[in-house]
Formats: structure tokens, C-alpha cells, sequence
């Protein structure tokens, strides 16, 4: 039998590292996939943003040629208007030098040459500024809605800053906020306009950064990530739960075989008694004297209520388990059902040298519940303090009433019970560990049915213990 034990334990030990091996290792694989994932996002990404922006820049150059051919053609007109002011005035050198009327009429000439002069140098020089920058700032709204729209078509659908930057002058010539300026130069991608000046000018770079990329990409997974995470959730609790199901049958199956062998001992006694009396009764050998049938038959008696009581409290305990319970209420007084209890416990208490004490003080004891079942719960909390004690017992049932409701409490100077088991005592089948004292005798369902009995009236019910200082049941039911 210990063999089989030790085979159980190594074994569901060996399955559990199994699994959780094979938990880890899937999650670890299961990374790496979507490591891959983000990469081949990450790849899409780069190139739907190529395709955009190529498109955007097609456009841009386009207009800026349109914008330079206009401007070119405007230019040399006003030129042309320029150089006539020039052939006009050396005409009137070449024309009008022998007969200029004062010393002024040069001076005039030289001002009308100077202001010609810095016409043409004004507007050559508004025309290369305008090549330069002043194109983008004035389309600072169209090229914003060009990116976006482009943007837009290949559904990527993050905010964006962008900027347009002069290799030339190494400055940053137009930016859609001025609020990323670091990341523009640092962090961005660029794509290369078209230079509109000599073929030996750098060309101006269109820079645009994804301030919040990474999450852009990582949101377009949200469907993988999920699935992810709900089958690992799934398979961590169906692994948890299967363990503690396994841990709970096993527990279970342990507290079975307990019960087993404490009902075969319980029952085994008073079969035993009531056998031997009646071979006593039987025996030809005795003298028979109406008190000796009465001493045997008495016994017989009290062994057969004692086997009775053992069989209820079974039964009651198998209608639990099926909520098959169903309550009888009515009006009853509970102060009336602690003196009956009390009553059918004095003389186990007398036996023992021990005293139970009554404090009712509840001026409201009525409820509205089952008679019976409340005297089964007070008789099994008595019983347990009768029970578990290795001193003369001494109980304290008192009553009061606190915010509608009934409390009764029952207080023992018995064994005590540890803070760990005080979790375990209402379970089924759950008997205190006493160590080495084994004259403790019962089958665990005590606790249970009457914590079920009690919730049945609406109630709850707690204990407050300590190891060596006795114990003290709390029950609380509304009675309002």
C-alpha cells in the first residue's frame, strides 16, 4: 500500500513537471512567433510607407516644377522689363552725353542704374528663396493632407509628424509641429526631392516620423496577441483546476477511507454490546432477576438510540449533498430548543463531572425555522464541546440580539482548534488532527450540517479558538 503511494505521488509529481514544462516551452515558442510577427509587420510597414510616400514625393516634385515653371516664366518677363530700363538708360548714355543740360542729368542716370541694379539683384534673389523654402511654407496645409491622404490608403492610421530638411544649409526648413524636432533628425524616415538648382545641389530631404509606431504595429497583432493570451489563460487554469480537482479527490478519498474506518469502529461498538447482551439474556447459566433484564435491556436500548442516531446523522448528511433538505418553518422559540438540547446532553455531561452553564439573554428568541434541525445543531455543538475536551467540561450557551438578528454562542474550555484547521472544520468529512490522543471519536459531517443548517435559515456561523483555550461558535440568523 505505501508502494502505491509513493508510485501516486512520484507520478502526479512527474506529470506536473511534465506540463509545466510543455506550458513553458509553448509560451517561449509561442513568443518567438509573434517575435516574427512584428518583424514581418515591421517589413510591411516600411514598405506600404514607401509605396505612400514615393507617391507623396512624385507629387510634391510635380508641383514644384509647376511652381518653378511659373515662376521662371514670371521671372523673366519682369527681366526682360529690367533689361529694357538698362538699354533704355545707356541709350540715353550713348544718345544724350552731348547734350545733357546740367551736372544733375548724370547723377540722375546713376540713381535710375542703381535702383535697376538692385531690382535685378532682388529679384534673383526672391527667386532662389523661394526655391529653397518658401514653396513648402506656403503649402505647409497641402502637403500635410497629401501625407495623410496617402497615409490613409495604405491604412496606416498612427499619428505622423513631418519635415523638410536642406543638406545645403544643414537646417530643418518646414515642421508640421516643432514638437519633435530630435526625432526628425535622428528617427525618422527620408525620401529625396527633385533639386531644381544645378545638378551639383544636394537635394532637399522630406523627413516623417511615427511618434507612436511600435503600438501602431504592435495593435495590427491584437487579434494574435489575444488568442495568445486567452489559450495560454485557458490552459494554465485547466491545468490548475485539474490539479486541484486531483488534489481535492485524492484529499477526499483519503477523509472517505477515514470515515470508513471511524464508522465501522462506531458502529462495531454498540453492535458488539447489544450482541453480547443478548447472549447474556440467552445464557441458561445466568440467574435471570427482573433487574437484570432491565440493566441488559436498558443497554440494548441506549446502544440501538446510539445506532440510530450515528444512521440520521448519516442520512442527514447524503439529503445535503443531493439539497434535498427542506425546512418545516415555523414561529419557534430558541431559548426553548437550547434548554431541550441542553436537556438531552446533561447526563453525557454529568458523566464527565461537567457543567453546562445557560446565559439567554435575547429578548427577541423567536424565528422562523425548522424545530428539528435547530435541535440537531445545538445537540452537535454541544456534543463537540462534551467531545473534545480532556478536562471537566464547562459550557456557556448565552443569546442576545444585535441589529435584527439572533446570536447564540456557544463556548467550550475544551481542546482549542489551530488557526489553520478553523478553515477546514465545516468540510465534510474533516476531522482535527489530536496528535497523539485517540479518544476522540466521530465521522466529520457534525460541523457541516449544522453550518448548511444554518445557511438554510439565512444564517452564518464562525468560530473564534485558539489550541489549549477552549473554542467559541458564533451563529447568527435573522430573526426580523
Amino acid at each position: 500500500m505505501l508502494y502505491f503511494c509513493y508510485m501516486n505521488k512520484w507520478t502526479t509529481t512527474l506529470i506536473i513537471a511534465l506540463v509545466t514544462f510543455a506550458t513553458i516551452g509553448l509560451m517561449i515558442i509561442q513568443v518567438y512567433w509573434i517575435k516574427d510577427a512584428v518583424k514581418v509587420k515591421q517589413a510591411v510597414f516600411f514598405r506600404d510607407l514607401n509605396q505612400a510616400m514615393h507617391q507623396v514625393v512624385f507629387e510634391l516634385d510635380k508641383m514644384r516644377l509647376q511652381d518653378r515653371v511659373a515662376r521662371q516664366s514670371k521671372f523673366y518677363q519682369q527681366r526682360e522689363k529690367i533689361y529694357d530700363t538698362f538699354d533704355s538708360l545707356n541709350q540715353f548714355i550713348v544718345l544724350g552725353m552731348g547734350t545733357w543740360s546740367s551736372p544733375n542729368d548724370f547723377d540722375i542716370w546713376l540713381r535710375k542704374t542703381g535702383r535697376a541694379n538692385r531690382a535685378l539683384e532682388e529679384l534673383t534673389f526672391n527667386f532662389n528663396e523661394q526655391d529653397q523654402g518658401s514653396f513648402f511654407y506656403e503649402r505647409k496645409t497641402l502637403i500635410d493632407s497629401l501625407i495623410s491622404r496617402e497615409l490613409k490608403e495604405k491604412k496606416i492610421n498612427t499619428k505622423f509628424e513631418f519635415g523638410v530638411f536642406s543638406p545645403a544649409t544643414n537646417s530643418m526648413i518646414l515642421q508640421k509641429t516643432g514638437k519633435y524636432p530630435e526625432e526628425l533628425l535622428n528617427d525618422s524616415y527620408y525620401f529625396d526631392l527633385v533639386p531644381l538648382g544645378t545638378l551639383y545641389t544636394y537635394p532637399n530631404k522630406l523627413l516623417i516620423h511615427f511618434p507612436n509606431e511600435q503600438s501602431f504595429i504592435v495593435r495590427q497583432l491584437w487579434k494574435l496577441l489575444g488568442i495568445s493570451v486567452f489559450l495560454f489563460v485557458v490552459i494554465i487554469f485547466s491545468f490548475s483546476f485539474s490539479m486541484f480537482i486531483i488534489n481535492r479527490q485524492k484529499r477526499l478519498s483519503l477523509m472517505k477511507n477515514d470515515f470508513i474506518n471511524n464508522m465501522t469502529h462506531e458502529f462495531k461498538t454498540p453492535i458488539s454490546t447489544i450482541a453480547l447482551a443478548c447472549e447474556a439474556l440467552k445464557d441458561k447459566d445466568i440467574k435471570k432477576s427482573d433487574i437484570v433484564y432491565n440493566n441488559y435491556i436498558g443497554v440494548i436500548n441506549e446502544e440501538n438510540k446510539r445506532l440510530g442516531t450515528m444512521a440520521e446523522q448519516i442520512l442527514q448528511t447524503a439529503v445535503l449533498d443531493k439539497g434535498q433538505l427542506k425546512l418545516k418553518r415555523a414561529q419557534v422559540n430558541m431559548h426553548d430548543i437550547i434548554q431541550q438540547a441542553v436537556n438531552s446532553k446533561q447526563i453525557a455531561a454529568n458523566e464527565k463531572g461537567g457543567l453546562i452553564e445557560m446565559q439567554l439573554k435575547a429578548t427577541k428568541p423567536v424565528l422562523n425555522g425548522d424545530k428539528v434541525h435547530l435541535t440537531n445543531v445545538m445537540i452537535n455543538l454541544i456534543d463537540n464541546a462534551l467531545k473534545y475536551n480532556i478536562e471537566k467540561p464547562h459550557i456557556v450557551i448565552n443569546t442576545i440580539n444585535n441589529n435584527g438578528s439572533l446570536l447564540i454562542r456557544v463556548q467550550d474550555n475544551g481542546i482549542g482548534i489551530s488557526k489553520s484547521n478553523q478553515k477546514k472544520i465545516f468540510e465534510k468529512l474533516y476531522r482535527v488532527p489530536t496528535g497523539n490522543v485517540h479518544n476522540f471519536k466521530g465521522f466529520g459531517l457534525g460541523l457541516n450540517y449544522v453550518k448548511a443548517t444554518t445557511e438554510l435559515h439565512n444564517g452564518i456561523i464562525s468560530v473564534d479558538s485558539e489550541p489549549g483555550s477552549g473554542s467559541t461558535f458564533t451563529i447568527r440568523i435573522p430573526n426580523e
